[in-house]
């Protein structure tokens, strides 16, 4: 009685954000299904031009009572992405997942950095790429996606604020579970997600996951640690999305805790 369904509900981003911690977190609730793995679906063409029944194909086998999720952090940057999700399905209900912006620039550095030395290939201190010539590098991508306003506008285009559910992501890393039954009530799921299904693993330094007899931690990719900024970098970081920050808040009639 099985089949496999287009996704009623998707995490649109953003890339270091905790999208990973969010599906996963929102997998233990039984009438949800989560993709195994990012699609990629809307946001590279090469894929958007396999079509719809190609998108479906990767999908889990979901029951009738069952929502499907997937989530692609890169929809949340990409011009495309907006309009193709809306032409797919116009009612469809958005997941993003934000954290302090200049915190996302500095992880979204450490995976780059991470990557390239298991590489192999040169690094650059977080310094010598944010700043060129004495002055912020907004043409770096790391800081272009942390525009959270400037990306937002486009969603807003095709989509009503009531369809976008902005989960913090600085909060669900320290206590999941309030985070947790907002988007249970945002999806009208029944609240299953419950505090014993996690723990805080000492070892990691965030919240692991308990369902179903098992424990599992996120990959240890997740949580590694970033390097130690310069003071006046992290001021020239701060300063410059503090505009973008609050022309954010005013989009979305919601303010967080960021610098």
């Amino acid at each position: 009685g099985t089949s496999r369904q287009i996704p009623q509900t998707i995490i649109i981003g953003v890339r270091k954000g905790g999208t990973r911690a969010l599906l996963e977190m929102l997998d233990i609730h039984p009438n949800i299904v989560v993709a195994a793995t990012e699609v990629h679906f809307f946001d590279w063409d090469e894929n958007y031009m396999k079509g719809i029944d190609w998108y479906r194909s990767l999908m889990p086998f979901s029951y009738g009572n069952q929502i499907t999720i997937e989530k692609t952090p890169g929809y949340f940057t990409s011009p495309q992405a907006p309009e193709r999700i809306h032409d797919m399905n116009s009612s469809i209900k958005l997941l993003l997942i934000l954290r302090d912006p200049t915190e996302r620039v500095i992880s979204d550095y450490t995976q780059v950095y991470y990557n390239r030395v298991e590489s192999h290939k040169p690094v650059q201190l977080f310094e010598d790429i944010v700043i060129k010539n004495g002055a912020l590098n907004t043409k770096y991508k790391a800081i272009q996606r942390s525009l959270y306003d400037v990306h937002m506008e486009n969603w807003l285009k095709h989509f009503s604020l009531d369809q976008i559910h902005i989960v913090d992501g600085n909060t669900l890393i320290k206590d999941p579970l309030p985070e947790l039954q907002k988007v249970e009530r945002f999806l009208n799921l029944p609240s299953r997600i419950m505090s014993s299904n996690f723990y805080f693993n000492q070892t990691k330094g965030f919240y692991c996951i308990r369902s179903d007899g098992r424990e599992r931690c996120l990959h240890e990719s997740k949580g590694r640690p970033h390097p130690l900024v310069n003071n006046t970098v992290l001021e020239q970081l701060y300063s410059y999305f503090r505009e973008h920050n609050a022309k954010f808040y005013r989009m979305v009639n919601h303010s967080f805790d960021w610098h």
